[in-house]
């Protein structure tokens, strides 16, 4: 695909929060064209044409329940919804050799493994925040955590939406990853994720993190690295949902002519 064309990308989950806006903004951008739109099978929205259900002018693309026949090698399928479904999603994709761009997030572990070794089989980034902001931030984050020694005591604290199903958020758990590694730290033994009643003094080594949920919380995330005397708090703020749609846009447009790889939005931002 000539890099002067528009990037086609296939909204799944074109309904929802993230979905409608994804449409939105890519029908307002001159570098993409919305070359289909799913919805699960049964769901009210199928058939209503996808601008309209996102507020833009119609884009005469039906909403379907069936990935595979609108799926094309020059694609970039863009997946939001559940583990099961992008899974799902992941398989079709690869399959038909189109590039894929994943942020659902809940994903188990075997369900991570597999949606690693499916996803690497076509171009995709897969990544548990599109915002740039946040892909900054981990960076800056491990910078930080090499940079002071261990009495800077690492915590985490997120909160989002009463919506959000899955907690702690997968951000966190990037932002936890990314302390583990920067210390040569196993992120799994050393991750604390719940504390109630007499738990004893703080474990040295500990990599905790909160889960806060309320409101209609787009998403904040705060690194606070605590000393004896002083800490250091790094936050990131999503005052808008569309901070992360023009991230996941701009993954599918860097991963649309990328060879086959499974790849991060650290190599979208370019680390």
């Amino acid at each position: 695909m000539a890099s002067s064309e528009p990037t086609p990308i296939v909204v799944c989950g074109a309904a929802g929060r993230m979905g409608t806006r994804l449409v939105a903004l890519a029908a307002a951008a001159p570098d993409f064209r919305v070359a289909g739109a799913i919805e699960a099978p049964g769901h009210a929205a199928l058939g209503r044409d996808a601008g309209e259900l996102a507020g833009v002018p119609a884009l005469g693309i039906p909403i379907g329940d069936d990935l595979a026949t609108v799926c094309r090698p020059e694609h970039v399928v863009i997946d939001f919804t559940a583990p099961a479904v992008t899974l799902a999603h992941a398989r079709i994709a690869a399959d038909g050799g189109a590039g894929l761009v994943i942020g659902t997030t809940g994903l188990g572990p075997e369900e991570t493994r597999a949606l690693r070794e499916t996803a690497g089989r076509t171009r995709a980034v897969v990544a548990a925040n599109y915002s740039v902001g946040i892909t900054v931030l981990a960076e800056v984050v491990a910078l930080a955590s090499r940079l002071l020694d261990a009495s800077f005591e690492a915590e985490i604290v997120e909160i989002h939406h009463h919506g959000k199903r899955d907690a702690p958020s997968g951000t966190a758990l990037a932002l936890g990853r990314a302390i583990a590694a920067a210390r040569g730290q196993d992120f799994d033994a050393d991750a604390v994720t719940a504390r109630a009643g007499d738990v004893g003094p703080r474990r040295p080594g500990e990599i905790g993190i909160v889960a806060l949920r309320g409101g209609d919380v787009v998403g904040d995330h705060t690194v606070v690295l605590a000393g004896l005397g002083e800490r250091l708090e790094l936050v990131h703020r999503a005052q808008s949902r569309d901070s992360l749609v023009r991230g996941a846009l701009r993954a599918a447009r860097w991963v649309a002519s990328r060879p086959a790889g499974f790849y991060t939005m650290r190599d979208v931002v370019g680390f």
